[in-house]
């Protein structure tokens, strides 16, 4: 549906679960795909394996995105090496859940560092690269969980929360550039995460959603691939849910 040929695609948590499903719609629609991952080796391995027949066109980094000295650093590795890129997805996260109470001062920060500060890291550098190129697009991986806010996941719902504003403001910063800042916010998708729940507590994700079923990572990339493009040019600051109606 959408032809991504020639341009270069930066996806952080890129080897496995959503961040995969990413990779590969842009790899199936043409697009050099730069993936980072933070320390599972075997799911870096796996993803090349799944996606030999695109292995040309990807490129496989390891990547903490929450050190800003490795955030700069593979910068300029992408412009030394591609000179340039098109399109940033923002899918690293972490969870680790816990009442708030009983929550480890660590895990709090571990949530934060990953997924907020790790995200503005990224685009930090990324805005620069594409600010000279005044043209881009940001694509940051939020959660329906920064409105539902499930019990011990207060960590983990703060910064999904401020990675939508973060969103909003940086797309009125940068958008008389043509860059434009969006937010998917998947619900509950299909991944490993979904498949190791407890038959009870599947059920009763299950309840919550009208469309009675877990979204697929094939839906969430749909969506990304969208924002992406050049036809959604006029779209920017928003948030798309992919949720099944939550």
């Amino acid at each position: 549906m959408y032809d991504f040929r020639g341009q270069t695609i930066i996806i952080t948590g890129g080897t496995r679960g959503i961040g995969k499903g990413i990779s590969e719609g842009f790899l199936k629609a043409g697009a050099r795909v730069i993936a980072t991952y933070a320390a599972n080796e075997a799911a870096a391995e796996q993803f090349k394996q799944d996606n030999s027949q695109f292995a040309q066109s990807i490129d496989v980094r390891k990547l903490d995105v929450t050190t800003y000295k490795e955030v700069e650093q593979f910068f300029v590795y992408v412009d030394t090496e591609y000179g340039s890129f098109e399109v940033m997805v923002n899918n690293a996260g972490i969870r680790k859940d816990s009442v708030l109470a009983m929550m480890k001062e660590s895990d709090w920060h571990d949530v934060m560092s990953v997924n907020l500060a790790g995200t503005f890291y990224m685009c930090k550098f990324a805005v620069m690269s594409l600010m000279r190129k005044r043209y881009g697009r940001i694509i940051n991986i939020s959660s329906v969980m920064d409105r539902y806010a499930f019990e011990g996941q207060s960590n983990y719902a703060a910064s999904k929360a401020g990675l939508v504003a973060l969103t909003k403001s940086l797309s009125k910063e940068v958008a008389t550039r043509s860059i434009t800042v969006n937010c998917v916010s998947p619900g509950f998708i299909t991944t490993e995460l979904i498949q190791d729940l407890p038959d009870k507590l599947r059920e009763a994700y299950l309840a919550r959603i009208p469309l009675k079923r877990f979204g697929s990572v094939e839906e969430v990339a749909a969506c990304v691939l969208f924002l992406a493009s050049r036809e959604a040019s006029y779209v920017t600051g928003s948030i798309l849910e992919v949720a099944g109606g939550l």
